[in-house]
C-alpha cells in the first residue's frame, strides 16, 4: 500500500465514499456510525471543503470519556454489559443506539440531577424536533436504562417510571396505517421485478422491512420459510404461500446471500430499498392511485388488522407477526373492522334471546 493511499484510508476511516454506477453517477458519503450525510454537491469529495466537512463531523461524533456519575457514564455502562450479553439482537442494539447519540448532548448532566419533570424536559425538546414518536420512545428507552442502572445501584430510583406517552392529536394521521386492498394491489402492479420479494415478504407475513431484506436463502425449505424477526430472533415457520413464490420466480436467479437482491444481484441495503419505494410512492400519490400515508411498515399493521377481521385471535396474531407479546398484537389490529363480527354476534345473541322467551300466563279473572 502507498504512503499517500494509507493517508487517504486513515483520513476517511468511518466513512463510506462512494459513487454511483449508473447516471448521473452522483458521490455520496456517510458517516458510518452516526449515518449523517455530506452533500457531495456542496462539497466535491477529497476536496479542502469536502476534508473539513469529514473533519466537523468526525469530532462532533468523537469518543469522549464519561464522567463518572453522570448519564454518560450509565450509557457506557449499559452498553459494555446488555450490548454483549447477546440477550439484544443488533436491531435492538441499533435503535437504541440511535436515542443514545441523541443524549450524547447532556451525557455530562449528573445522575442525581434527573427527575420526572427532567425527563418531561427532555421529551418535550425532543418533541419539537425528532416529533411524537421519538419522544415517546426516547422516554422508553431512559426508563430502560434507568431500570438497568437501579439494579446494579448506580441510581437510586427510576425518574422516567410513570412518564405518560404524548397523546395523538385528534384527527391527526395514523403513523403506519394499514394499507387498503386497492393500494396493495396498485403497489404491486407498479413494482419493478427486483422490488416485488420484499414487498410480497411484507405484505403476505407482516415482516418488517428491515428483516424482509435480510432474510438469508437458507429461509426457505421443504415449503415453508421462516421468517423469525430480528428483534425477538424467534423462529416463525410459515406455509411459503403463492404470490410470494410467484414473486421471487419473477426475479432472475443471483448469488447474493440473502433471499432478496438488488438490480445488481446484491443484498438490498434498507436505505436503497427505502429510496426506490419512495420514488415509486411518490409518483402514484401524485396520480391519485394511491392516498397519502403509505409506509412499509404499515404493511405489518395491514396483517394483523386482515387477520383480526378474519376473526383470528390475538394470541394467534402475536404467533403469526412473531410479536414477544400478546398486547403488542392488540396494538398492531387495533384498527380492524369488527363489523361483520359484531353483527353476527348481535344476530346471535337476538336468536338466543328468543329462545329463551318465557309464555305469559294471564292471572286468573
Amino acid at each position: 500500500m502507498t504512503q499517500d493511499r494509507q493517508k487517504r484510508e486513515n483520513r476517511y476511516k468511518g466513512w463510506q465514499i462512494f459513487q454511483d454506477k449508473k447516471p448521473p453517477f452522483r458521490w455520496r458519503a456517510y458517516h458510518r456510525k452516526s449515518g449523517e450525510k455530506i452533500d457531495c454537491e456542496a462539497f466535491q469529495p477529497y476536496s479542502l471543503a469536502f476534508d473539513m466537512e469529514v473533519h466537523r463531523i468526525n469530532t462532533a461524533h468523537a469518543v469522549v470519556e464519561a464522567r463518572p456519575g453522570t448519564l454518560g457514564m450509565l450509557i457506557k455502562l449499559y452498553r459494555a454489559t446488555a450490548f454483549t450479553s447477546g440477550d439484544l439482537a443488533q436491531r435492538t442494539i441499533t435503535d437504541y443506539e440511535k436515542y443514545f447519540e441523541y443524549l450524547r448532548s447532556i451525557e455530562d448532566t449528573p445522575l442525581v440531577r434527573f427527575n420526572s419533570p427532567l425527563i418531561v424536559k427532555i421529551r418535550d425538546k425532543a418533541r419539537a424536533s425528532r416529533k411524537d414518536h421519538f419522544a415517546n420512545y426516547l422516554v422508553r428507552v431512559l426508563s430502560l436504562l434507568f431500570t438497568w442502572g437501579k439494579e446494579r445501584g448506580h441510581v437510586k430510583e427510576n425518574p422516567a417510571f410513570g412518564i405518560k406517552a404524548i397523546r395523538r392529536k385528534k384527527g391527526a394521521p395514523t403513523q403506519n396505517r394499514p394499507w387498503t386492498d386497492a393500494e396493495r394491489d396498485t403497489v404491486l402492479a407498479a413494482l419493478p421485478p427486483h422490488m416485488l420479494p420484499p414487498m410480497a415478504l411484507m405484505m403476505y407475513y407482516g415482516l418488517d422491512p428491515q428483516d424482509a431484506l435480510s432474510l438469508p436463502k437458507t429461509a426457505i425449505r421443504d415449503g415453508k420459510i421462516d421468517t423469525r424477526r430480528g428483534k425477538t430472533g424467534q423462529a416463525v415457520m410459515l406455509e411459503l404461500v403463492e404470490p410470494v413464490s410467484k414473486a421471487f420466480a419473477s426475479v432472475e436467479a443471483h448469488d447474493a446471500i440473502t433471499l432478496c437482491a438488488n438490480s445488481r444481484g446484491r443484498p438490498w441495503t434498507y436505505n436503497g430499498y427505502s429510496t426506490n419505494w419512495h420514488k415509486i410512492k411518490t409518483k402514484l400519490e401524485e396520480s391519485g392511485a394511491v392516498q397519502p400515508g403509505l409506509t412499509l411498515k404499515g404493511l405489518r399493521h395491514t396483517v394483523a388488522t386482515i387477520l383480526r377481521e378474519m376473526g383470528q385471535d390475538y394470541a394467534t396474531i402475536q404467533l403469526v407477526l412473531g410479536h414477544a407479546t400478546e398486547a403488542m398484537a392488540r396494538h398492531y389490529s387495533k384498527h380492524a373492522d369488527m363489523t361483520k363480527k359484531t353483527t353476527a354476534a348481535v344476530t346471535d345473541l337476538q336468536a338466543e334471546m328468543n329462545k329463551r322467551k318465557t309464555k305469559v300466563v294471564k292471572p286468573a279473572g
